[in-house]
């Protein structure tokens, strides 16, 4: 899902000003800590995903004080991570940030069994439960985003092209059960890579392209003075001149690239190299940790707290369930970059 530094793609063609923006208040807190313990961070710092762990390490350590911070090295695996946390639980942490693959998230909550709050870092929806939440930006949450601000700029009626691979699956799958919710006639179009554009009988308001890459491109250019509104996921951003000229006009749900720009700023000044999306839920997670110990209510209680919680890849909302609500920027691409236009929520 990571889409790897989100600042490179937008900085260049982005309008809206970045110099107002500011990191969440948990980057800076100085208030005094009651909470002294702990948070595990479950990230692999072995492994073929090392860099982006110890990325993710470094992430959290901007956003919460490190003594308070342990990390355990999960390798990227069930095992590591069934491991790494029966070595986190002997440090009676208050709070577990982790795992980051889906394959992991099931040894780490067995263990943990309810006693300790889990915030993962997987987008796999299926592994939410009470008291493990999935962090992690999900097709369903940018898809909600997206066609709630369709529906309120009077689209009707939506076709999904579904190419087979598992994000515009996903993707296709939310648009379908969201479609009571919204009051959207959906249609799904199954087109393999490559293939043209189906007839779809008489022709939607809109049509919703979650994927990326080339494919995209052609079915926008497809749809243009067709009249139909092309929407997109975060997947689909891209800032070459010739992809922005094919999506011009499009809406797309994405985190917000002013406040994610100021985040990878920062990164990049105390670390050096760029940070992706992943490395931001990191940051983000830290940071709620750190505003839950200021206020003395780090707990899965206070993970539900109705206000939710500021963040540079979107503010959240714990729910019951495991699942996170969390609004999203809406894009408008154009020529020369992409304008936020408005913030929508995803679900």
């Amino acid at each position: 899902m990571d889409r790897r530094s989100l600042l490179r793609l937008l900085q260049s063609g982005l309008v809206a000003s970045t110099a107002s923006v500011v990191l969440p208040s948990h980057a800076n807190a100085t208030a005094e800590k009651k909470d002294k313990r702990p948070i595990a961070l479950l990230v692999p710092l072995t492994g073929p995903r090392a860099r982006l762990g110890l990325s993710m390490r470094q992430a959290a350590l901007l956003a919460e004080n490190s003594q308070f911070v342990l990390s355990f090295d999960t390798g990227g695996t069930a095992a590591g991570a069934a491991a790494a946390v029966g070595l986190a639980l002997r440090r009676k942490p208050a709070l577990i940030l982790g795992p980051l693959s889906a394959e992991e998230v099931p040894a780490v909550s067995s263990s943990v069994a309810g006693r300790v709050p889990i915030i993962a870092f997987s987008n796999d929806s299926v592994l939410r439960a009470p008291g493990v939440w999935i962090f992690g930006i999900t097709a369903r949450q940018v898809t909600s985003a997206v066609l709630r601000y369709a529906r309120s700029r009077g689209v009707k009626s939506i076709a999904v092209i579904d190419d087979g691979s598992p994000w515009s699956a996903a993707a296709a799958l939310a648009a379908g059960q969201l479609e009571g919710e919204l009051g959207l006639q959906v249609r799904v179009l199954q087109v393999k890579a490559g293939q043209p554009l189906p007839a779809a009988g008489d022709a939607p308001d809109g049509l919703l392209l979650p994927g990326s890459g080339e494919a995209v491109l052609a079915a926008a250019r497809n749809l243009k003075d067709s009249g139909i509104q092309l929407l997109g996921t975060l997947q689909g951003i891209d800032n070459r001149p010739q992809a922005l000229e094919a999506l011009d006009g499009a809406w797309i749900a994405s985190p917000d690239p002013a406040a994610f720009g100021t985040f990878a700023s920062e990164f990049a000044a105390r670390n050096g190299g760029e940070a992706g999306t992943i490395t931001a839920l990191a940051y983000d997670a830290a940071g709620i940790a750190n505003t839950l110990r200021a206020a003395n209510t780090l707990s899965a209680q206070g993970l539900l707290d109705g206000k939710g919680f500021r963040g540079v890849t979107g503010p959240v909302r714990f729910r019951t369930d495991g699942s996170v609500a969390r609004d999203f920027a809406i894009l408008m691409a154009r020529p020369h970059g992409y304008e936020p236009v408005a913030v929508s929520s995803g679900s």
